[in-house]
């Protein structure tokens, strides 16, 4: 007898199986975060790993660790730990893990994870008495995985545009001009600095399709949305660009294998939990993706939507019928609809850096933070604040940089006034570079806010003055691993045979946060274009340091 994955399967077919759950996973760059929904969309399940706080032996900061100002990398073997203690944390819950019909993740983009020669032979044949991280610990040509915030790959991006005919070709191609946190250019070091580490790598996984690995049992294969934030996927063939590859490392394909699309149900959950935590064994792995395509997925968005995720990186993004290209921000191909794209805009310098600012000037109290910002008027008296503790991707400068009303760049400011010049400066930046790409917010426009950030009601009003539109938020600040556990089951109930649309429209969890004040057009519209040009006057200062 076949499983239908329409139909709950019965004793006869793959043992009981009542009261579908799916199960959703974020591997973020501080946590490890799990969600659990019901058939209607219910989260009846959340548990939490933070990287510091709970796997200190890793001595990760923001669950990271700094070689230098642009070199950031995180353990390998700490996510997989982490997911030893998920598990162990969903199993207190009370959650029977045999209702798991499917789970899905997602993961931090750009980060790469380097198997070694054997691994795939250890993943397929794990001990149940075993912990994940006991077995694995072998298993990685580099310890550590560099990650998105790594800004040491400069000379890589521009051999890998030179190579490409240019930064326009690349992005018509990729979807990006080159990153230095971009995989393809993390490859292409990692081959050139270690070229024995690159030999002894069976497989390069991303961060997502290597969580999906850790659940599959056997190497995962990368998704065609988080694959589009690479360098190296052609966005509109669906597959890798040879052109691409052979300018990072050779043997480059092999050592991907092949991509899929989002929805794909890659396989059966690993007999490693079926054994271990009770899953049922025809439990589907649909393939992992981005957190940011997750966070999309998450969200039940409309024509001119803008999301705004306020995370350890701030990014900003929408869904769109057609990929253009540009030299600023991203075009990723969509996680649930194979046709369709996304943009986004990914800023370096998001939560860290308002905790950094917290902690200066509001004795790390968010609680005193919010009550500077709004002791402020809107407008901040004419001043402006731009701060980059790690060098920033739009733009790519370094530093705290504050104006007063004349535009002369000062030295310091009041508490008050740089906690406001703070907030407002993020937010500036982040319509200054959307409306670049062409966004626009109009009559009917929402910005849809999640992340830590987003539960922060004096936040969000500065965000909902500075876009002059109603600002929502979300009844679960996690979008990424709702996202998943959303992605899971459109995933079991056939991806491509099935709208998503219609297995998430009984969502309804978009709660209004902030509506902007009356004069908020007024002082903002002009603030806009006084952004603009200190950014050009910024840009212009740290051209001529490097010269």
């Amino acid at each position: 007898m076949t499983c239908n994955a329409n139909m709950a399967p019965t004793g006869d077919c793959c043992g009981e199986w009542n009261d579908k759950t799916y199960l959703g996973f974020d591997f973020s760059t501080q946590q490890l975060k799990a969600v659990v929904i019901n058939e209607n969309l219910e989260v009846k399940h959340e548990v939490t790993v933070h990287f510091d706080s709970e796997l200190p032996e890793f001595r990760t900061h923001g669950g990271v660790q700094k070689v230098d100002n642009i070199t950031v990398t995180a353990p390998s073997i700490m996510w997989v730990k982490a997911v030893d203690l998920v598990m162990e944390k969903l199993k207190v819950t009370g959650l029977d893990l045999s209702t798991v019909a499917a789970v899905s993740g997602a993961g931090q983009q750009h980060g790469s994870i380097y198997w070694r020669k054997g691994a795939q032979k250890i993943l397929k044949n794990l001990h149940p008495d075993k912990f994940l991280h006991e077995q694995l610990q072998s298993c990685f040509s580099v310890r550590d995985s560099p990650i998105w915030m790594d800004g040491s790959t400069t000379t890589q991006c521009l051999a890998l545009e030179e190579a490409l005919g240019g930064a326009q070709r690349l992005a018509e191609l990729t979807g990006s001009r080159a990153y230095e946190r971009f995989t393809g250019n993390q490859i292409a070091k990692l081959f050139e600095t270690k070229p024995e580490s690159y030999k002894n790598t069976e497989r390069v996984s991303l961060v997502s399709s290597f969580a999906a690995s850790l659940f599959l049992g056997d190497y995962a294969a990368i998704d065609f949305s988080d694959g589009s934030g690479m360098n190296l996927l052609d966005i509109r063939r669906k597959d890798w660009a040879d052109e691409c590859l052979n300018a990072c490392a050779p043997d480059l394909r092999e050592k991907l294998g092949k991509p899929v699309p989002s929805y794909t149900v890659l396989g059966n959950i690993s007999p490693y939990y079926v054994e271990r935590y009770g899953f049922n064994e025809e439990c589907k792995v649909v393939g992992f993706t981005g957190d940011n395509p997750a966070s999309l997925a998450g969200m039940n968005l409309k024509e001119g939507d803008v999301v705004v995720s306020l995370g350890t990186s701030d990014t900003l993004f929408l869904w769109l019928k057609e990929a253009r290209p540009d030299l600023e921000g991203h075009i990723l191909c969509n996680p649930v609809e194979k046709d369709d794209y996304m943009a986004l805009l990914c800023f370096k310098n998001g939560s860290l850096t308002r905790e950094r600012i917290r902690n200066e000037c509001a004795d790390g109290s968010w609680e005193l933070f919010s009550e500077l910002l709004e002791s402020t008027p809107r407008g901040n008296f004419g001043n402006i604040g731009m701060y980059f503790d790690l060098i920033e991707i739009i733009p790519t400068v370094y530093g705290d940089h504050r104006f007063n009303k004349n535009g002369e760049e000062v030295s310091r400011f009041s508490k008050e006034v740089e906690v406001r010049a703070l907030i407002e400066g993020q937010f500036l930046a982040k319509r200054v570079h959307s409306e670049n790409l062409g966004f626009s917010v109009g009559p009917g426009s929402r910005v849809l806010a999640t992340g830590g950030a987003s539960e922060n009601s004096a936040i969000l009003q500065v965000l909902a003055d500075i876009f002059s539109t109603s600002v929502y938020v979300q009844d679960v600040s996690n979008s990424s691993a709702l996202g998943s556990a959303f992605r899971a089951k459109h995933g079991f109930l056939g991806g491509d045979s099935t709208k998503f649309a219609d297995v998430i429209n009984p969502v309804t969890n978009w709660t209004l946060a902030a509506t902007p004040s009356p004069d908020a057009a007024e002082i903002y519209n002009p603030m806009v274009e006084r952004y603009k040009r200190l950014e050009e006057k910024v840009i212009a200062k740290h051209s001529s340091m490097k010269n």
